[in-house]
Parts: C-alpha cells; sequence; structure tokens
C-alpha cells in the first residue's frame, strides 16, 4: 500500500521529572501498554519506544526516564539516556503534572532544555489534569508557559483520556513528511525479555518502602517454549533485608508479585506463561561499573 504524499513520521519523546505520568501518557497514546508504570519515583530505565499507528502519520515515542540530580552511577547512566534521547528525537513533550506546583526539578529540567530549544520544537503537556479543578489548571498552565520556552501548550488526563488524541495531533505536526518507521501492528521495537523483565519489576515495586525501588533490577535468564512458556527471571537487590521483604512472610509476597507479572506477560505475548522467580543479592550494585553491566545499564 503507498503512503499518501502528506504522511509524518518522527521521532517525540516526553522529558520531565520523576513521577509525572510520563509512561501512563505514552501507553494512552500507544493504546496498549509498553511502559511499565509505578507510584515509585525512577521507575523508567530504559528509553522504551512505543508506536502510534494512524492513518495521516506514524509517531513513534520514546519515553525515558525522570531527569533528576543523580546520586549514583546508576542516576548518571539514566540522565545519559534522557539526554542522548533528546539529542534524536523530532519534538520534545516538557511533562509537568497539575496536581503540584512548579518547582526546583522542574526548572533544572528547563534549564537543561534550554541549552537545545532552537534546535527541536519544545511542547509544553500539563499531565494529571484529571486530579485538579479547573482554575488549578489555568494557573499551572500559565506557570508552565512562563518557565519554558513552548511552542504549544496542551493540558491532558492519560487516565481519562482528555486531549491525548489533540496531543497526538499537535506532535504529529512537528514530524517531518516521510514513510512509516515501522510496520503495521508493531507497538514497541523493545525485545520480549526486556518488557517481561520490566512487568516483573512494576509488580514488585508495588507497596515495598521507600529505600527498595531503585534496588531492584531484573533480568529474564531463560525463556523455554512448551505447550506453557516457562520464564526464568532473577530480582536482584542490593542487601539480605531488601531479599526478606521482596519474599515476604513464607514466600507470600514473591508469590504475588508473580501472579500480577504473568498476568501482564500473557496479555502481552497471548499465551499461556509459567513464571519461575528467583531473588538474589547484588551488593551496591548501582555503583558497581561491573554489575550495573551485568544488568543492563
Amino acid at each position: 500500500m503507498s503512503t499518501p504524499p502528506e504522511f509524518r513520521s518522527g521521532f517525540a519523546c516526553f522529558v520531565g521529572r520523576p513521577n509525572v505520568g510520563k509512561s501512563t501518557l505514552t501507553n494512552a497514546l500507544v493504546g496498549q501498554k509498553v511502559a511499565i508504570t509505578s507510584s515509585r519515583p525512577q521507575t523508567t530505565r530504559h528509553a522504551i519506544r512505543g508506536v502510534v499507528h494512524r492513518e495521516d502519520g506514524q509517531l513513534v515515542l520514546v519515553d525515558t526516564p525522570g531527569l533528576h540530580r543523580p546520586r549514583t552511577l546508576l542516576g548518571e547512566r539514566l540522565n545519559d539516556v534522557v539526554r542522548t534521547t533528546w539529542a534524536e528525537v523530532d519534538v520534545i513533550g516538557f511533562c509537568a503534572p497539575a496536581d503540584q506546583a512548579i518547582g526546583p526539578g522542574d526548572r533544572f529540567i528547563a534549564g537543561e532544555l534550554a541549552k537545545i530549544t532552537g534546535k527541536t520544537p519544545l511542547i509544553g503537556i500539563l499531565t494529571k489534569t484529571d486530579l485538579v479543578r479547573p482554575e488549578v489548571i489555568a494557573e499551572r498552565l500559565l506557570a508552565l508557559q512562563e518557565l519554558a520556552d513552548v511552542t504549544e501548550i496542551v493540558p491532558v488526563s492519560a487516565e481519562s483520556g482528555h486531549q491525548v488524541a489533540l496531543l497526538a495531533d499537535l506532535l504529529l505536526a512537528q514530524m517531518p513528511p516521510g514513510p512509516p518507521l515501522y510496520p503495521e501492528g508493531d507497538l514497541s521495537d523493545e525485545p520480549e525479555e526486556t518488557l517481561i523483565a520490566e512487568f516483573v519489576r512494576e509488580a514488585a515495586l508495588e507497596g515495598v518502602r521507600d529505600e527498595l525501588p531503585h534496588s531492584l533490577a531484573v533480568v529474564v535468564e531463560e525463556m523455554t517454549p512448551g505447550k506453557v512458556l516457562t520464564i526464568r527471571a532473577e530480582i536482584f537487590v542490593e542487601r539480605d533485608s531488601q531479599k526478606s521483604i521482596v519474599i515476604g512472610k513464607g514466600g507470600s509476597r514473591l508469590k504475588h508479585v508473580g501472579t500480577e507479572a504473568r498476568r501482564q506477560i500473557e496479555a502481552l505475548l497471548g499465551e499461556k506463561v509459567h513464571l519461575d522467580l528467583f531473588v538474589k543479592v547484588a551488593k551496591d550494585w548501582q555503583r558497581d561499573p561491573r554489575q550495573l553491566r551485568r544488568l543492563g545499564f
């Protein structure tokens, strides 16, 4: 099938401090879950690509980690992922949440973005508008407009779907004319192992204490086809005390993690899955270059 002459395609990324709803927005635009979400900061650790297919164009959304002041080698590497992504996209969406006032983290990111604006169009996105009253939205939009040199600004709610389609229009308008970059039906270019590991990590993040999320990493060691696909995955933490938290009393918490992760994995793959989870201690892995490489950073 030939591509219409007005067809546009290209790359967009969402940036913002941790936990402003970038992953939820990516999933809402794609129409299926390709990026994990959590109430915990620093949930996203890779630049996950989600593909939005439309009759008039194709948007490739790159969901990045939240830019922050790093305290570990892992933090520095996550920030490197963000900055590398900025340099490679056609448009950047600067996300700020409607339920919080503009703060130092937003100003830090605006300062970083100011170094590259001029080369790359910047769209201001006020997220989580379903959580606040209209007068608060108006106030936050004004603050966001004053903060950054944006070509457009749009309030959205990924949860309710409000103005998500309008955001797609605005992003696509910034793309160059060109053919589709991915085949019809492809929603992400992430390897299955990466998405599976991310779903396990998402399930393990829920309901844990504040010190644990940064210390969690997951690696898929083996995928064995059969009547039921068998997946072996290892959850890494930094201390024995954290291992006990993940496993829970009598293994109850790990069992719950496995149930939740398997549900997401089966939806992704469209087949029955047997998931074996093992918890291991990799002492201070966030600060160890050799262990970071082993865990995929």
